[in-house]
């Protein structure tokens, strides 16, 4: 079983940053993160395989949020920078023990452990 605690999350004005935080308490092969918009389906950000780097974004947050993951800190990280109103949302950082290679795919069902999440507001 793996235990997963996010930090980071806050209130900002659009075009500011925020940086997420996710300790797991035990080792993961992939991680991402995911995000419930209110009223809205949670839907995928970003995932990596940690071993080797990979990474997998959505669509609406390239070029503007960067994942990275600290393996001595398990730790793991999402900078989210010119921040949009439309990245409201709680973010949910996920891990699994089963994926070390390939492409992560951003699939909520590919992910064993879910932390509480962290909650990311986004004003204009």
């Amino acid at each position: 079983q793996v235990q997963l605690v996010e930090s980071g999350g806050g209130s900002v004005q659009a075009g500011g940053s925020l940086r997420l935080s996710c300790v797991a308490s035990g080792y993961t092969y992939s991680m991402g993160w995911f995000r419930q918009a209110p009223g809205k389906e949670r839907e995928g950000v970003v995932a990596i395989i940690t071993g080797t780097g990979s990474t997998n974004y959505a669509d609406s947050v390239k070029g503007r949020f960067t994942i990275s993951h600290d393996n001595a800190k398990r730790t793991l990280y999402l900078q989210m920078n010119s921040l949009k109103p439309e990245d409201t949302a709680m973010y949910y950082c996920a891990a699994d023990r089963r994926w070390k290679t390939g492409a992560p795919i951003l699939r909520e069902t590919l992910f064993t452990y879910w932390g509480q999440g962290t909650q990311a507001t986004v004003s204009s």
